[in-house]
């Protein structure tokens, strides 16, 4: 493999926003309506927008001028929801998508082709351990798998068709901490994108602040938080150089000929605000989101806006919740092994407050014995726990992924993931937490 190039020292984060996050979610990019002065933000249920002239719709449309054209590229309900997310990741811009898939699938195409490779962790959902072993191959696009336990293994495994690394920050289901700031300085170091899945820890982590360049989402889960609606997003922090690697870069630094042979680190400093901070989300916007169109409704952007107001209510709950049920696990005769940040070895303990603070996570993993009857007959016993493929949802939710989420994911790559064949995987819920023991633990007497 060609050894990558080293490079300068990091550069500093702006300043943190003068708002808290507990306003930021409430008040960010919005005050009211200025047609009727409606304090909640509309759904502008409307596909497209007018123009002013022939010479304003040239000027949007070849990205001179900021504006909207059709909304599977923008849409004033969706663009109050990417500029809350965006400043409470503390990035400079942010993209939609109709599902955290999406996000995943846009943020790596935009700077990969066929030919191309990834470095990603090994510790995934099974759902995207599918989309970069099976979809991105046939594609010709190749993703290398490490164990993310050593930060070197991604230079390692690294040349210079390498595009970007990719994690998890709080795996599901291994849950074990990503070390973010390690190999984040190993990226800046040798000037790889880091692109890190912040799903199970919005609000208590903040990985564009650890050393992660992008980060995305499915907002479906803790965002929503009411298992209402489907989404995705992605946010770049701003910290990347492009223009520093223009021939590992090509997607970004070349004349794009999908769009009128475009410099879109031109284009960028052109355009004021969110659209013009990003010459990486404007090329998604203007390229694979026009092309594919994975965009969320207007009505999705809305529900996840109405999500996010109470978000930093119900994160706390989620994480004192799962600590309590996890030590009441872990004192249980019938639980083999628990899997919770806070219990790991002291590397993981570390990398546990390093990326979440005093926060221990909202979700638990527990084994078994029995192996998959026995998880199945846990899961049938349940009362209260709602037996679903889902996480964060502010009910308590239950799933035996050797059976569901990773039963499609070869065996050796499911153990890797963390997924044995008695493992359960609880997202614990808003409910009162002695209730859930309750529930919980007559399922385990039967288990």
């Amino acid at each position: 493999m060609t050894k990558l190039q080293k490079n300068g020292p990091a550069p500093q984060l702006e300043p943190t926003p003068a708002l808290h996050a507990e306003t930021t979610v409430l008040h960010g990019s919005y005050r009211c309506d200025p047609a009727t002065l409606a304090t909640t933000v509309p759904i502008y249920l409307s596909n497209a927008y007018a123009f002013e002239s022939i010479d304003h719709a040239s000027d949007v449309f070849d990205l001179r001028r900021e504006g909207r054209t059709y909304s599977r590229l923008m849409n004033p309900t969706t663009d109050i929801f990417e500029q809350r997310v965006a400043a409470l990741e503390g990035g400079v811009a942010a993209l939609a998508t109709s599902s955290g898939q999406a996000a995943i699938m846009l943020a790596i195409l935009n700077i990969a082709v066929c030919g191309d490779n990834i470095v990603s962790s090994a510790h995934l959902y099974g759902g995207t351990i599918n989309l970069l072993a099976s979809t991105f191959q046939r594609l010709g696009i190749e993703t290398r798998f490490v164990d993310p336990s050593d930060p070197e293994r991604f230079r390692e495994a690294s040349d210079h068709r390498t595009r970007c690394w990719f994690a998890e920050g709080l795996p599901n289901p291994k849950l074990s901490p990503f070390p973010i700031v390690e190999v984040g300085a190993i990226a800046h170091e040798v000037g790889m994108p880091l692109i890190i899945d912040n799903t199970l820890t919005p609000l208590i982590s903040h990985p564009l602040k650890l050393g992660a360049h992008v980060t995305v989402q499915s907002t479906s889960k803790y965002i929503c938080g009411h298992g209402t609606t489907i989404g995705g997003i992605i946010v770049d922090g701003g910290t990347f150089d492009w223009a520093a690697y223009p021939e590992r870069f090509p997607l970004m630094t070349r004349p794009d000929i999908s769009h009128g042979n475009i410099l879109w680190l031109d284009a960028a400093r052109g355009l004021p605000g969110p659209y013009g901070a990003s010459p990486f989300l404007l090329k998604m916007r203007n390229t694979l989101m026009r092309d594919f169109g994975p965009c969320p409704s207007p009505f999705a952007s809305f529900l996840c806006i109405q999500g996010l107001e109470t978000l930093p209510l119900r994160m706390p709950r989620h994480c004192s919740n799962a600590r309590q049920l996890a030590d009441y696990l872990k004192a249980h005769p019938g639980v083999v092994d628990v899997t919770y940040p806070a219990f790991g070895g002291t590397v993981d303990r570390h990398r546990a407050v390093q990326n979440m603070g005093d926060h221990g996570g909202p979700m638990i993993v527990f084994d078994i014995a029995g192996g998959i009857e026995a998880g199945g007959r846990f899961i049938e016993r349940l009362r209260l726990a709602y037996h679903v493929s889902n996480i964060g949802d502010a009910r308590t939710l239950a799933t035996h992924p050797a059976s569901t989420t990773h039963a499609s994911v070869p065996r050796e790559a499911r153990l890797a993931a963390g997924v044995c064949d008695g493992t359960i995987r609880i997202s614990v819920g808003l409910e009162h937490i002695d209730d859930i023991i309750a529930d919980i633990g007559q399922a385990l007497g039967g288990a």
